[in-house]
């Protein structure tokens, strides 16, 4: 079993976050064989200021605990002004070692570009981070037009074969990666 944490990354208020997560959340479990661990940043009391090193904050420790217990990781993150929310590079710059030798993975949303410069931001964050990022991305132009109030959505096929190709890297990537790290512990 493949355990996957899902960062819902925006935590502005009336932010489509959740719907674009709950929709994503419902293909993972229909993939079957993982885990899910749903981690929304608007109920995570993140601190602003880091300390000289980055130990997790006392606050931080079940968070650090989540992270540190995932296989694998789907970012959902809105784009803004280019890049990606702050409340995720936050999350990101309070851990370090929980990121290394795990895939990322990425559904992204906005406007004209739907959400690839956050995508493409994130990618050279976490290549420092010696995680590796999925190719297969999931990507919606407009998406509060394309949700019905009940967060389906409304024409699926395309998204649908987007997100099983994104999952199925994701677990490729996830199983090598733990298996390797079981076997030779990463930066010993």
């Amino acid at each position: 079993m493949l355990n996957v944490a899902i960062i819902i990354g925006s935590t502005r208020e009336g932010r489509f976050g959740p719907v674009v997560a709950r929709w994503f959340v419902e293909q993972a479990k229909a993939s079957g064989n993982v885990s899910l661990d749903v981690i929304d940043l608007a109920e995570v009391d993140l601190p602003l200021a880091l300390p000289p090193s980055v130990p997790p904050a006392p606050q931080l420790t079940e968070l650090s605990r989540r992270l540190h217990a995932a296989d694998a990781f789907v970012f959902v993150t809105p784009e803004y002004n280019r890049s990606f929310p702050a409340s995720v590079k936050n999350l990101i710059d309070w851990h370090y070692a929980e990121w290394q030798a795990k895939p990322v993975g990425f559904v992204s949303y906005g406007s004209i570009s739907g959400g690839q410069h956050a995508i493409q931001a994130l990618r050279t964050v976490f290549a420092e981070l010696h995680a590796v990022t999925i190719r297969e991305t999931i990507s919606f132009v407009h998406p509060w037009n394309a949700f019905d109030e009940d967060g389906r959505h409304l024409d699926p096929a395309g998204p649908e074969r987007a997100a099983k190709a994104l999952l199925d890297r994701l677990g490729w990537w996830g199983r090598v990666l733990k298996s390797a790290r079981a076997e030779h512990p990463y930066g010993s």
